[in-house]
């Protein structure tokens, strides 16, 4: 996210940009996932990254008239990978547990869309809206490696009817049983 650029689209100071976002944050319209980062990572993006609670809200807002519109369209991919995270963070939530939840992406354009810390292992999440994940898709998860805590099991959440693998350390995991 970038405040600047955004108030520039909207012909208004970066302050204000910050207070409406501030105000959308208290009201739980939206929330930040921040990058994780370690000293032993170099050159890591520092900037959050903004999620919609709601991602019908989303829809509305980018004016997309209809779901099938909106599945053909070309945010979704990025609506999806929003609901996803959402739900996620969600789980989390209605336990009681603030989410141990990152992401990852470094200035030569590697990322990693979620990373959950957990038992002492970050495991990676790469979000994609297709039924047939490769791994190729998990490239990425290897710049965990340099990490101070282990990289633990990692995943693809797509839209595959079945959880599934596609390696030892390496799970497919369908959208629908987040």
């Amino acid at each position: 996210m970038n405040v600047h650029e955004i108030a520039k689209d909207l012909g208004v100071g970066d302050t204000s940009v910050r207070t409406g976002l501030g105000v959308l944050e208290k009201s739980d319209v939206i929330y930040y996932l921040h990058p994780y980062s370690a000293n032993s990572l170099k050159r890591v993006v520092k900037s959050p990254k903004l999620y919609f609670f709601d991602t019908g809200l989303v829809a509305y807002l980018t004016r997309w008239s209809s779901p099938d519109t909106l599945c053909a369209g070309a945010m979704s991919g990025a609506v999806f990978e929003n609901w996803v995270v959402s739900e996620i963070r969600r789980t989390y939530t209605q336990r009681g547990v603030e989410p141990p939840l990152w992401y990852y992406r470094d200035r030569d354009g590697k990322e990693i869309d979620l990373v959950i810390e957990q038992d002492g292992h970050l495991h990676p999440v790469e979000i994609k809206k297709s039924a047939q994940p490769k791994i190729d898709m998990t490239s990425s998860f290897r710049m965990l490696d340099r990490a101070p805590l282990p990289r633990g099991q990692g995943m693809i959440v797509c839209m595959a009817e079945s959880i599934g693998a596609l390696s030892s350390d390496v799970l497919v995991f369908p959208a629908w049983a987040i």
